[in-house]
């Protein structure tokens, strides 16, 4: 970039804010990444990476690092969570990549947070301040103005061409931007844990990703870390909410839920496991998302139910189109973020309602579970990845417009 460029400002250095960062320096951007927290650990236990996802880190260079971390699982498997009767099955694996020609991973959280930071770290164009609160954002112009609270009580102003607010369902800079709703909580709350491989039962043990469905709830499960653990997702009713990510659980709650599952997963609840939970929230985008230079990402801008585990995905596919639309108008920087916007909005739409739809047909209780576990039980396991073709087969304007001239 010519050394008149702006430098850019990412306030969040989660995953979609680590992959935006690393995009936008490698177009030759000066980036400094804002992190309210001091320790920049991830929280949580499992990301699942589908292709729509996973390409765009394969393009940043990051494959051979995921492939010593992440797990490629054979196949999804979806059972009831009351009989434990196998509903259907559908492809991952090879099948997977073969379709949408990008692999679907699944990873510890922690590991792929790590893989992105070292990656961000070795990166010269980046540089990391921990400990920062946004509290305000001033436009004016094209440039904005980043008020600064720090871990210690002091204040600090940052002054950027381009402002980025990837910091989460909670985000300061959202609110900053005037946008004063709140995500909205959907009664529904996920307690997670990790076990060990060899400790998994029967009907949970292998390369696959486990799918239980009941009645006002279901259970997820997949390897992670290299497959020496299993990542176990409960996700049920729940009165009241929490706004902590990783606040931790009472055991008794999540053995009254599984209660009323087959003993394979009744008996994980009388196992001294590390649950912790979080409530369940999404909240519609704002239209638009942004003012001037700074825009949103991810979460910060279309929090998304887990219904589809796509939620990392969304911020990893967000942070690609940004760079895109940034470098298509590098001299307009407001252009290129309302275009970003525009070409984001649809997509975070949809998948928002797919995610709730998906909670709907997971959590039906008779006589509409029975029909639902019909339908399924008639659909091949190629018919049911041909359903989900428009979400995993997603991929970047620059790369898909590649394609389609090279063809």
């Amino acid at each position: 970039m010519p050394e008149s460029t702006p430098p850019a400002v990412v306030v969040g250095a989660g995953i979609g804010g680590l992959t935006a960062a690393l995009l936008l320096a490698r177009q030759g951007r000066a980036v400094t990444l804002l992190e309210r927290r001091t320790t920049l650990e991830e929280a949580g236990a499992g990301i699942q990476l589908s292709p729509n996802a996973s390409r765009v880190l394969v393009a940043l260079g990051l494959a051979p690092a995921l492939a010593r971390h992440a797990v490629t699982p054979d196949e999804l498997v979806v059972r009831s969570l009351s009989s434990g009767r196998r509903l259907a099955t559908m492809p991952l694996g090879e099948a997977m990549r073969a379709r949408f020609g990008a692999p679907y991973w699944v990873i510890h959280r922690a590991d792929l947070h790590t893989l992105l930071l070292d990656a961000a770290r070795g990166e010269p164009n980046i540089r990391m301040a921990v400990g920062r609160k946004v509290t305000a954002v001033t436009v004016d112009g094209n440039k904005a103005r980043l008020a600064v609270e720090t871990a210690g009580g002091a204040s600090e102003e940052r002054e950027a061409g381009l402002a980025v607010g990837a910091d989460g369902i909670w985000s300061s800079v959202r609110a900053a931007l005037g946008d004063k709703r709140k995500p909205v909580y959907r009664g529904y709350a996920a307690w997670r844990a990790t076990i060990p491989a060899g400790e998994v039962p029967e009907e949970m043990a292998g390369n696959v990703t486990g799918l239980w469905l009941g009645r006002g709830m279901h259970l997820v499960h997949y390897p992670v870390s290299r497959g020496r653990l299993v990542n176990i997702v409960l996700v049920a009713r729940a009165d009241g909410s929490v706004n902590e990510w990783n606040s931790k659980a009472h055991e008794a709650d999540v053995a009254q839920h599984l209660g009323r599952a087959v003993p394979t997963l009744s008996a994980i609840a009388a196992r001294p496991l590390d649950w912790r939970v979080w409530s369940l929230f999404d909240l519609p985008p704002p239209r638009p998302w942004g003012r001037g230079p700074v825009t949103l990402l991810g979460d910060a801008a279309h929090p998304v139910l887990p219904f589809l585990a796509q939620g990392g995905a969304l911020a990893i596919e967000d942070a690609a189109v940004l760079a895109d639309a940034l470098a298509s108008k590098p001299d307009d920087v407001p252009a290129a973020l309302r275009a970003y916007e525009t070409a984001r909005q649809a997509r975070a739409v949809r998948v928002q309602q797919a995610a709730r739809e998906n909670g709907r047909v997971y959590h039906m209780p008779a006589p509409l579970s029975l029909m639902r576990n019909l339908v399924m039980s008639r659909l091949s396991g190629e018919a049911m990845l041909a359903r989900y073709a428009w979400l995993y087969g997603w991929e970047p304007p620059q790369r898909r417009d590649a394609r389609l001239s090279a063809a």
